[in-house]
């Protein structure tokens, strides 16, 4: 019976920060768009800089 005493306010402190945290997560917007991360794999990237060769064209050896 003395551990209930003991777990009881440990398990209502650990549930009201979960509730805190989703509360706070809702808030900011964490849930807003859930699907463009799952689809952006999807997409190919795009070439943002021209690519340039790794080494010089003209070698002098």
């Amino acid at each position: 019976m003395s551990a209930i005493y003991l777990l009881l306010p440990i398990g209502l402190l650990m549930a009201a920060t979960a509730i805190a945290w989703f509360i706070w997560a809702v808030r900011t917007g964490q849930f807003d768009d859930l699907d463009t991360p799952a689809e952006r794999i999807l997409f190919d990237d795009e070439d943002l800089t021209a690519k340039t060769p790794a080494t010089p064209e003209d070698n002098d050896e």
